[in-house]
Formats: C-alpha cells, sequence, structure tokens
C-alpha cells in the first residue's frame, strides 16, 4: 500500500466516527452543533440539518474506506481506520462536552 492509501484509511475513520452524534441527535429530533450552525461547531443546528451533515459525512467516509484499501489483508490499513475513529472521538468528545455543558 502506498502512503496515502493510510491517510484515507484514517479520515475514513474520522468522517464515519463522525456520522454516529449527528444522525443519533437528528433523527432523534434534537438540535446538535454542525459546521452550520451559528457560530459555526458552537450553535445548535436543527435535526435536519444534522441528518443531512451525516449522510455527507457517511459518503465522503464510504469513499474513503474504498480509496484507502481497508482490508483484513492489509492490518495496518485496518489500525489506521481505527485510529481515525479514536483520534476524532476524543476530539469531539471534549469539543461537543464544552458546548454542550455552556
Amino acid at each position: 500500500m502506498k502512503w496515502y492509501h493510510y491517510i484515507a484509511c484514517f479520515f475514513a475513520g474520522a468522517f464515519l466516527a463522525n456520522v454516529i452524534p449527528h444522525i443519533v441527535h437528528g433523527i432523534s429530533g434534537e438540535c446538535f452543533p454542525t459546521p452550520f450552525s451559528n457560530p459555526p461547531g458552537k450553535g445548535l443546528s436543527s435535526p435536519i440539518i444534522n441528518v443531512l451533515w451525516a449522510m455527507l459525512n457517511l459518503a465522503i467516509g464510504y469513499m474513503l474506506y474504498r480509496a484507502g484499501k481497508v482490508s483484513k489483508e492489509h492490518i495496518w490499513s485496518i489500525i489506521t481506520f481505527f485510529a481515525g475513529i479514536v483520534v476524532i472521538s476524543i476530539q469531539l468528545s471534549y469539543a461537543f462536552a464544552h458546548v454542550l455543558s455552556h
């Protein structure tokens, strides 16, 4: 695998992990921060915006997953994919805890 496949693997994990909070809040009818809120990432967006943002993240994540050639034959691709999930999950937990607690 080439170096850029690992970058795709990492960002596939990040985009796919970002689907979860937005789809859960969106289909639950709850407002939640998105890059389209005012101020971006700090204000609340409507449930429909969250569902649409989740679908865009899902599409991009899937394309990156395919481009990254994540497979059991390439163990480092799986490790890199899960590293993307871990990194974005921790980062978002701090960001959303700060935003939602104020």
